[in-house]
């Protein structure tokens, strides 16, 4: 089976853009234990291939996801065990970790209702495009849980800033589009109609560049976080060094002295 024959979520990949939504547009899009474990699994397999080199986690019939889904997912864990609910918890924990490290940069293309786990994976990607309508919620504390809930408390407080992401985390109420932007969640608001091609340019602007550069710019932003600023410069240099090997480099070289615009391949 390929990248694209997906169960619980819809995938397209055309041009080395994939493009995935959850499924379940007449409930919003809720995730439930068989969407997340495939999410989980698919963006565990995208650094062993190069046919997808961006990705497009969009909208579906208005809305982006509504989290975990009530009945499917909230009423099961009610009657879990401590041992069961840990392996739930870790297991959507591990859908943020395959995002972080999966080597291609993810834009969430977010219409309407984006809430809980939903936020989350618009929060885990790299780039953020919403529109007018778009209600973003943390909204752990309005189900009885704690707002640390997939690496919030550790990623939210790096795209807005400690003292919002503390508002969000402890209130759990919904972010307009509007202070999305303006707090730096939202890299630019769109109109509905316009939002699956915008967020379409950007993946293939991302993918006309050097891929393999770019895995290496996604890497260091997630691992740089714990390194100091020392660790961080020499990491880079590596980084760079390696960078400098591609033949993506060279054609650039060979385009600038050409005076003509590199082609890049990804090697």
């Amino acid at each position: 089976m390929g990248l694209a024959d997906t169960t619980h979520f819809l995938c397209r990949i055309e041009g080395g853009i994939a493009t995935v939504s959850l499924n379940r547009p007449d409930r919003k899009n809720p995730l439930t234990f068989e969407s997340y474990a495939e999410l989980r699994d698919w963006f565990r397999a995208l650094p062993y291939t190069d046919e997808v080199k961006a990705v497009v986690f969009a909208s579906n019939g208005g809305n982006f996801s509504s989290g975990g889904d009530v009945h499917d997912i909230i009423g099961p864990l009610t009657r879990m065990n401590m041992k069961e609910l840990l392996a739930f918890t870790r297991m959507t924990g591990d859908l943020v970790k395959a995002m972080v490290n999966c080597g291609k940069p993810v834009i969430a293309a977010i219409d309407g209702i984006c809430v809980g786990a939903g936020a989350i994976i618009a929060m885990a990607s790299d780039l953020r495009i919403g529109t007018p309508e778009a209600k973003t919620a943390f909204l752990f504390t309005r189900v009885g849980l704690a707002g640390c809930d997939m690496g919030a408390c550790a990623i939210l407080p790096r795209i807005i800033g400690q003292g919002r992401a503390a508002e969000l985390l402890y209130t759990g109420r919904s972010m307009s589009a509007e202070e999305g932007e303006r707090w730096g969640f939202f890299n630019r608001l769109v109109a509905g109609d316009a939002l699956e091609a915008e967020a379409r340019d950007w993946a293939e602007r991302i993918v006309a560049g050097p891929n393999f550069a770019h895995m290496m710019t996604k890497t260091m932003l997630a691992q740089e976080w714990s390194m100091s600023i020392e660790q961080a410069i020499e990491a880079e240099a590596q980084a760079q060094a390696i960078c400098m090997q591609t033949e993506d480099f060279v054609r650039a070289y060979k385009a600038f002295v050409a005076k003509e615009k590199p082609v890049f391949e990804g090697d």
